[in-house]
Protein backbone atom coordinates (compact mmCIF):
# COMPACT_ATOMS: atom_id res chain seq x y z
CA UNK A 1 0.00 0.00 0.00
CA UNK A 2 1.20 3.22 -0.66
CA UNK A 3 0.95 5.96 2.09
CA UNK A 4 -0.74 9.09 0.66
CA UNK A 5 0.89 12.30 2.81
CA UNK A 6 0.36 15.85 2.81
CA UNK A 7 2.98 18.27 4.18
CA UNK A 8 2.19 21.44 5.70
CA UNK A 9 4.85 23.82 6.71
CA UNK A 10 5.34 27.76 6.23
CA UNK A 11 9.18 27.15 5.43
CA UNK A 12 9.31 26.93 1.84
CA UNK A 13 12.92 25.67 1.90
CA UNK A 14 12.11 22.74 4.47
CA UNK A 15 8.57 21.69 3.02
CA UNK A 16 10.64 21.34 -0.37
CA UNK A 17 13.08 19.10 1.38
CA UNK A 18 10.39 17.25 3.44
CA UNK A 19 8.08 16.42 0.04
CA UNK A 20 11.78 15.40 -1.90
CA UNK A 21 13.14 13.41 0.74
CA UNK A 22 9.86 11.45 1.53
CA UNK A 23 8.75 11.26 -2.31
CA UNK A 24 11.72 8.94 -2.56
CA UNK A 25 10.35 6.60 -0.34
CA UNK A 26 8.54 3.64 -2.33
CA UNK A 27 5.57 3.52 -0.18
CA UNK A 28 4.95 6.54 -0.01
CA UNK A 29 3.65 9.69 -2.02
CA UNK A 30 3.31 13.43 -1.23
CA UNK A 31 -0.27 14.31 -2.69
CA UNK A 32 0.18 17.62 -1.97
CA UNK A 33 1.82 20.38 0.30
CA UNK A 34 0.52 23.35 1.71
CA UNK A 35 2.17 26.98 3.04
CA UNK A 36 0.63 27.73 6.69
CA UNK A 37 -2.66 26.33 7.43
CA UNK A 38 -5.03 28.79 5.75
CA UNK A 39 -6.21 25.85 2.83
CA UNK A 40 -4.71 22.99 4.82
CA UNK A 41 -8.50 21.20 5.42
CA UNK A 42 -9.51 21.71 2.01
CA UNK A 43 -6.45 20.04 0.48
CA UNK A 44 -6.88 17.08 3.22
CA UNK A 45 -10.74 16.92 2.22
CA UNK A 46 -9.62 16.97 -1.53
CA UNK A 47 -6.67 14.76 -1.40
CA UNK A 48 -7.92 12.34 1.50
CA UNK A 49 -4.33 11.40 2.62
CA UNK A 50 -3.70 8.57 5.27
CA UNK A 51 -1.21 11.29 7.09
CA UNK A 52 -0.52 14.98 7.37
CA UNK A 53 2.82 16.45 8.07
CA UNK A 54 1.55 19.19 9.86
CA UNK A 55 4.11 22.00 11.39
CA UNK A 56 3.35 23.75 14.81
CA UNK A 57 4.32 27.13 15.15
CA UNK A 58 3.95 29.77 17.53
CA UNK A 59 3.14 32.20 15.07
CA UNK A 60 -0.27 30.66 14.98
CA UNK A 61 -2.35 32.06 17.78
CA UNK A 62 -4.24 28.39 18.53
CA UNK A 63 -1.90 25.61 16.37
CA UNK A 64 -3.29 22.48 17.78
CA UNK A 65 -6.97 24.46 16.66
CA UNK A 66 -6.24 22.79 13.28
CA UNK A 67 -5.58 19.49 14.61
CA UNK A 68 -8.93 19.06 16.24
CA UNK A 69 -10.51 20.67 13.04
CA UNK A 70 -8.58 17.75 10.86
CA UNK A 71 -9.94 15.28 13.23
CA UNK A 72 -13.57 16.28 13.44
CA UNK A 73 -13.30 16.76 9.13
CA UNK A 74 -11.00 14.22 8.31
CA UNK A 75 -10.90 11.49 10.27
CA UNK A 76 -9.10 9.29 7.87
CA UNK A 77 -6.02 11.28 8.06
CA UNK A 78 -3.80 10.93 11.24
CA UNK A 79 -1.59 13.95 11.92
CA UNK A 80 1.46 13.83 12.86
CA UNK A 81 2.50 17.47 14.60
CA UNK A 82 6.03 18.54 14.41
CA UNK A 83 7.40 20.81 16.44
CA UNK A 84 11.01 22.62 16.68
CA UNK A 85 10.39 22.57 20.98
CA UNK A 86 8.07 20.46 22.80
CA UNK A 87 6.28 21.71 26.38
CA UNK A 88 4.18 19.63 28.35
CA UNK A 89 1.26 22.22 27.64
CA UNK A 90 1.92 21.79 23.92
CA UNK A 91 2.25 17.89 23.83
CA UNK A 92 -0.97 17.83 26.03
CA UNK A 93 -3.04 19.94 23.42
CA UNK A 94 -1.41 18.48 20.44
CA UNK A 95 -2.76 14.92 21.78
CA UNK A 96 -6.11 16.07 23.63
CA UNK A 97 -7.07 17.65 19.83
CA UNK A 98 -6.21 14.43 18.29
CA UNK A 99 -2.91 14.23 16.88
CA UNK A 100 -1.97 10.52 16.31
CA UNK A 101 2.40 11.06 16.37
CA UNK A 102 4.54 13.89 17.23
CA UNK A 103 8.06 14.42 16.49
CA UNK A 104 10.87 17.24 16.90
CA UNK A 105 11.79 18.99 13.89
CA UNK A 106 15.17 17.97 14.15
CA UNK A 107 14.43 14.15 13.99
CA UNK A 108 16.47 12.74 11.25
CA UNK A 109 14.21 11.51 7.87
CA UNK A 110 14.49 7.63 9.32
CA UNK A 111 12.57 8.53 12.55
CA UNK A 112 10.28 10.69 10.85
CA UNK A 113 9.35 7.82 7.80
CA UNK A 114 9.06 5.65 10.68
CA UNK A 115 6.65 7.82 12.60
CA UNK A 116 4.06 8.18 8.98
CA UNK A 117 4.51 4.35 8.49
CA UNK A 118 3.13 4.08 12.28
CA UNK A 119 0.45 6.24 11.65
CA UNK A 120 -0.09 4.95 8.11
CA UNK A 121 -0.70 1.54 10.06
CA UNK A 122 -3.01 2.90 12.63
CA UNK A 123 -0.65 3.53 15.55
CA UNK A 124 0.81 6.19 17.45
CA UNK A 125 4.17 7.91 17.06
CA UNK A 126 5.45 9.89 20.11
CA UNK A 127 9.19 11.43 19.64
CA UNK A 128 10.92 10.85 22.94
CA UNK A 129 12.00 14.60 23.43
CA UNK A 130 8.32 15.11 23.06
CA UNK A 131 7.63 12.19 26.21
CA UNK A 132 10.40 13.74 28.40
CA UNK A 133 9.28 17.34 28.05
CA UNK A 134 6.36 16.33 29.59
CA UNK A 135 8.54 14.26 32.61
CA UNK A 136 10.76 17.10 32.89
CA UNK A 137 9.28 20.28 32.31
CA UNK A 138 11.31 23.58 31.75
CA UNK A 139 11.69 25.27 34.78
CA UNK A 140 9.80 27.86 35.71
CA UNK A 141 12.28 31.35 35.66
CA UNK A 142 9.87 33.95 36.84
CA UNK A 143 8.82 35.46 40.17
CA UNK A 144 5.58 35.61 41.44
CA UNK A 145 4.97 39.30 40.89
CA UNK A 146 6.61 38.73 37.23
CA UNK A 147 4.06 36.02 36.32
CA UNK A 148 1.10 38.52 37.88
CA UNK A 149 2.72 40.53 35.52
CA UNK A 150 2.47 38.32 32.47
CA UNK A 151 -1.49 37.49 33.21
CA UNK A 152 -2.17 40.17 32.92
CA UNK A 153 -0.27 41.03 29.61
CA UNK A 154 -1.40 37.95 28.50
CA UNK A 155 -5.20 39.66 28.54
CA UNK A 156 -3.95 42.65 26.28
CA UNK A 157 -4.11 44.78 29.26
CA UNK A 158 -1.86 48.34 28.68
CA UNK A 159 1.07 49.30 31.19
CA UNK A 160 -0.96 51.69 32.86
CA UNK A 161 -3.88 49.46 33.02
CA UNK A 162 -1.78 46.35 34.74
CA UNK A 163 0.04 49.03 37.31
CA UNK A 164 -3.56 50.11 38.60
CA UNK A 165 -4.54 46.03 38.77
CA UNK A 166 -1.64 45.73 40.71
CA UNK A 167 -0.89 48.71 42.70
CA UNK A 168 2.16 49.37 40.97
CA UNK A 169 4.04 51.86 39.72
CA UNK A 170 4.08 52.56 36.18
CA UNK A 171 7.98 52.20 36.03
CA UNK A 172 7.46 49.60 38.08
CA UNK A 173 5.45 46.97 35.61
CA UNK A 174 7.47 48.35 32.68
CA UNK A 175 10.87 47.45 34.63
CA UNK A 176 8.74 43.60 35.30
CA UNK A 177 7.83 43.39 31.55
CA UNK A 178 11.60 43.90 30.97
CA UNK A 179 12.94 41.54 33.27
CA UNK A 180 10.19 39.00 31.48
CA UNK A 181 11.72 39.68 28.18
CA UNK A 182 15.10 38.90 29.07
CA UNK A 183 14.20 35.71 31.35
CA UNK A 184 12.12 34.29 28.51
CA UNK A 185 14.24 35.06 25.55
CA UNK A 186 11.36 36.62 23.80
CA UNK A 187 10.97 40.08 21.75
CA UNK A 188 7.95 41.57 23.24
CA UNK A 189 4.74 40.84 25.00
CA UNK A 190 2.86 38.78 22.46
CA UNK A 191 6.40 36.18 22.41
CA UNK A 192 6.36 36.17 26.18
CA UNK A 193 3.16 34.85 26.87
CA UNK A 194 3.25 32.87 23.23
CA UNK A 195 6.76 31.22 24.99
CA UNK A 196 4.85 31.01 28.88
CA UNK A 197 1.91 29.03 27.41
CA UNK A 198 3.53 26.70 25.13
CA UNK A 199 6.26 25.70 28.74
CA UNK A 200 2.87 25.44 30.71
CA UNK A 201 3.49 28.27 32.70
CA UNK A 202 0.43 29.96 31.85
Amino acid sequence: MVIHVVVAEDMGLLRGALCAALSREEDMKVVADVEGVGELLTVVRRCRPQVVVLALTPEVPDPVEVVARIDVEAPHAAVLAMSPRWSPALVEAALAAGARGLVGKDCSLAELVRAIRALAAGERAIDPAAAIAVLSPPEMPLTPREMDVLRMAAEGLPLKEIAVRLYLAHGTVRNHLSVILRKTGARNRLEAVSRARRNGWL
